[in-house]
């Protein structure tokens, strides 16, 4: 199954950084570049990996266990140490269709997420196999200190996931 793109609900992440710190803002409200990122299983979660858009130091960082670039760096990276559990109800698809209403600065973004989701796509299981990787080195208590220092905390968040679960679902 291919890899699509999604955007988190502020909420969610507003919730989950209230326990913990190095959970990402969304920047869902700047409508030119919303945060997207690639959706994916990790034991009994979904987890949401947040992309960044290129930067000229990505060309020359390193590929790590918590961070991987997408062609070389040319269209940005992975940011795994960022991804969060998520539910599929705090979810939302990106758009990614160029309509004849988008400006030209819309349209090289659309291009932009287009290459990314297709080089995605295309290291799928290099991406999975890096995930699953980086998880376990983390709650196995097995990273150097600098890792677990950058990296979301996955145990105390998949708690948090399931608490806003149970919280806001059943409000409704």
């Amino acid at each position: 199954m291919n890899f699509t793109f999604y955007m988190v609900k502020a909420e969610y992440c507003d919730f989950l950084r209230k326990s913990d710190p190095c959970v990402p803002y969304t920047m869902e409200r700047k409508s030119l570049r919303p945060f997207v990122g690639i959706v994916f299983s990790v034991g009994d979660f979904h987890y949401y990996a947040p992309l960044t858009s290129p930067k000229k130091k990505h060309l020359t960082m390193k590929n790590q266990i918590d961070f991987i670039k997408i062609d070389g760096g040319k269209l940005g990276a992975i940011n795994l140490n960022n991804m969060i559990p998520v539910s599929l109800n705090d979810l939302i698809k990106v758009e990614l269709r160029i309509a004849a209403s988008d400006d030209k600065a819309t349209v090289n973004y659309k291009n932009l997420l287009a290459n990314q989701l297709s080089w995605c796509n295309s290291h799928r299981e290099a991406i999975l196999k890096q995930a699953h990787k980086l998880y376990y080195t983390i709650v196995d208590g097995k990273a150097w200190p600098s890792l677990s220092q950058r990296c979301c905390d996955f145990r105390l968040d998949e708690t948090k996931c399931a608490e806003y679960e149970v919280e806001h679902r059943s409000a409704k």
